[in-house]
């Protein structure tokens, strides 16, 4: 059905200037190549990465197997005994200049993740913006959150004690990140573990590595030594070997549910923060500015081409609204250009594969089989996917009840606030969820009873700010993200007790 315009990859005119080679994005050898600078060199082969709208091969990178565990754990070992040794004051200075470096080379960064991850290039500089504010906060935090006085003398039988509480590293943490913001949540692992003193072994997604190999080597210029960051890239057996060993401290994981169901079950006595997806609803009342709701949806479900793990999905109409809506939101879906990300006037670029589209169309395709109506989209061109709204989709669709990860809204009337919220909560897990009303109290209503993560008043679920904690409730999600909290889960208190004995202790 025809919606968005669309060009492909075989129609559209591109700039002139090739590709970037891996050379030009890094003056240092892969940080990679480093993986076994310490231990015996073991066989490594080589994954390609494609650039998502043209299929080229944009860069090559060394991956390694299981039998490099060794190795990988040997440096992550020296890696924390160098970042135990950095200061607050380095580690603030270290971060607050990578923040600077990534700022002044934006549009540089912005071309990597157009290049590797197929965001538009407004999509791009919007990510590499928000990874500098991730890097500053990272160095606020290490400033600002060091630990409490603890008032022991206030309560009976302690009197003659005082004492303090400090924020200590874990130790190793592995930090597992996907492909759909290359830069700004490996950011997210990087800049709280860095400001807690941990050392890190990094594995980012093999289909969009570069962008982390660039800011591991931003920070590295920036003063970090070269072993508090160990980047590995091979398959899901090295994955678990580094997910299993002993000496790493702390998982860190941004993916999907079967893996991190995996992770979970391989860990062992470890903390695991876990990101895993969502299924985000929003509610739009009958009291609501219509025309800013949709702009809003339209924006929060398509935007990274609906790759996006709190990206609307299931929008809940108030049935007084409900066409006016509906058509609204169909006519502004029309007009989204679909095409080369590198063009300043697309909206919506690539999948991320053609493999995926192919796969959101036969998801799309199974519910309509199944009753619903295809209002808009559900083309494919390549790996480009034309924004699919449908409506009347079944209760338990996996389009309903699944996260869709791809650029596919469902449009549901609901007959009072309450059935809105019912059916916004039937879902097993939920990071974020909104609402669009004029009233306050509905507002705060829905504040309260929404089982969500986070809830967006007059806003799109998609909503995040690099400061607020960020998770899910209900299944899902472990932990928290944002920058002061993922501090606090990679860091660990120490208590230190003063007993003021009479005649010891004297200054």
């Amino acid at each position: 059905m025809p919606c968005s315009q669309t060009s492909s990859p075989s129609t559209v005119t591109r700039p002139t200037a090739a590709p970037p080679t891996p050379s030009e994005f890094f003056r240092r050898p892969s940080v990679t190549d480093t993986v076994l600078r310490a231990g015996a060199e073991v066989e490594r082969e080589s994954a390609p990465v494609r650039n998502p709208y043209t299929g080229e091969i944009i860069a090559s990178i060394p991956t390694v197997g299981v039998d490099a565990i060794g190795s990988i754990l040997q440096r992550a070992r020296g890696g924390r005994r160098t970042a135990a040794r950095l200061s607050r004051a380095s580690r603030a200075s270290i971060l607050d200049l990578a923040s600077r470096l990534v700022e002044q080379r934006a549009e540089s960064f912005a071309q990597l993740i157009v290049s590797e991850a197929g965001k538009t290039i407004t999509q791009a500089r919007k990510e590499v913006a928000r990874a500098v504010n991730t890097l500053s906060l990272s160095a606020a935090e290490v400033r600002r959150n060091a630990g409490e006085v603890v008032p022991f003398d206030s309560f009976e039988g302690s009197e003659n004690r005082q004492g303090w509480f400090t924020r200590e590293p874990l130790g190793i943490i592995a930090a597992i990140t996907p492909f759909n913001d290359p830069l700004n949540l490996v950011a997210h692992k990087l800049g709280p573990a860095i400001a807690g003193g941990n050392a890190v072994i990094l594995k980012p997604s093999a289909l969009t590595p570069l962008s982390a190999l660039r800011l591991v080597d931003t920070l590295i210029e920036a003063g970090l030594p070269e072993d508090v960051v160990t980047i590995v890239n091979g398959d899901a057996d090295l994955a678990a070997s580094i997910v299993s060993a002993p000496d790493v401290r702390m998982v860190s994981f941004t993916g999907g549910f079967a893996t991190g169901e995996a992770i979970s079950r391989t860990a062992g006595l470890k903390k695991l923060v876990m990101d895993l997806g969502g299924n985000a609803p929003v509610i739009v009342m009958d009291d609501a500015d219509l025309d800013e709701a949709v702009v809003s949806c339209v924006s929060g479900a398509f935007w990274a081409a609906g790759q996006n793990c709190i990206g609307t999905q299931r929008i809940l109409i108030a049935h007084q609204v409900y066409e006016r809506f509906r058509d609204a939101f169909v006519g502004r879906t029309a007009l989204l250009r679909v095409g080369d990300p590198l063009e300043e006037g697309t909206d919506v670029g690539p999948m991320i594969t053609r493999e995926a589209a192919l796969a959101t169309k036969a998801k799309v395709d199974a519910a309509v089989e199944r009753g619903a109506t295809l209002l808009c989209g559900n083309d494919v061109h390549g790996s480009l996917y034309t924004p699919a709204v449908l409506e009347g989709v079944p209760a338990n669709s996996s389009i309903w009840q699944e996260e869709a990860f791809a650029p596919v809204v469902v449009l549901q009337p609901v007959e009072s606030f309450e059935d809105a919220v019912e059916q916004a909560n039937a879902i097993d897990y939920s990071l974020h969820a909104g609402i669009f009303t004029a009233s306050m109290d509905r507002a705060l209503a829905a504040a309260r009873l929404l089982e969500a993560g986070g809830v967006m008043i007059n806003d799109s679920s998609d909503y995040r700010f690099d400061a607020m904690p960020f998770g899910g409730f209900k299944y899902g999600s472990m932990g928290r993200e944002g920058v002061r909290f993922a501090f606090e889960e990679m860091t660990q208190p120490k208590v230190v007790c003063i007993n003021h004995l009479s005649g010891q202790l004297n200054g």
